[in-house]
């Protein structure tokens, strides 16, 4: 009995910040994404997963930085009990053979580990298909705002596929900035050569901005 009202005394006293603190609206029974993991599209999955978690200020059961603690310690019950909780959204965010094949697992961070080992593999054949798929995309019988949403989800999911090789490192000469810079130009191209020939003239128009405008400041001329 001691033992329960220190834990509950601790779980009241958390500040909301905490990740360990969890809100009492919060249920074992959570969906994180509309769309559950089947074996396919495993980076858009894990993106929604990462948001959900994010907002829930629960990523760090999965990255490991929320670290177990002593079982001596009050905040150790607590803990275990987010972290089943974490458990338990990643598990009914997967598919019935998926969550079935993953109940042995021990924690959160197993778990989300054991995804990434089988998942989060760079797949020659979708990054070849992808960037087939980009080449080979015109404006054709899609409206303006059809294809640039094509065109736009197209690059988000390339984006996923490469975002271990993207770098986070803080740049003080510029050269990061000017690289992102020469991306974004490159897919403005890429989104312009692809337009009907009715668009002719906007087209010209926009590739005489000096700099050259975003992608979506060339979206919004167009429209």
């Amino acid at each position: 009995m001691a033992g329960d009202k220190e834990t509950q005394s601790t779980a009241g006293n958390l500040d909301s910040t905490n990740p360990v603190y969890m809100h009492p609206s919060e249920s074992a029974g959570t969906t994180l994404v509309p769309v559950v993991f089947d074996g396919t599209g495993y980076r858009s999955w894990r993106r929604g997963v990462l948001r959900a978690f994010s907002v829930k200020n629960k990523v760090g059961f999965i990255t490991g930085k929320c670290k177990k603690p002593n079982t001596d310690e009050a905040t150790y019950d607590q803990w275990a009990r987010c972290n089943d909780m974490v458990t338990s959204w990643i598990l009914n965010s997967l598919s019935k053979d998926l969550a079935d094949s993953l109940q042995y697992v021990n924690d959160a961070k197993e778990l989300w580990q054991e995804l990434e080992d089988r998942y989060d593999q760079t797949n020659g054949v979708k990054f070849y298909q992808l960037q087939k798929e980009i080449s080979d995309l015109s404006q054709g019988a899609l409206d303006i705002t059809g294809y640039y949403t094509k065109i736009k989800r197209l690059w988000e999911e390339l984006n996923t596929l490469n975002a271990h090789a993207q770098c986070n490192c803080q740049c003080t000469c510029g050269a990061k900035a000017n690289m992102h810079k020469a991306e974004q130009d490159r897919r403005l191209i890429q989104f312009l050569m692809g337009l009907n020939k009715v668009y002719t003239v906007v087209r010209g128009s926009i590739l005489m901005m000096n700099p050259l405008p975003s992608i979506a400041q060339a979206f919004s001329i167009l429209i």
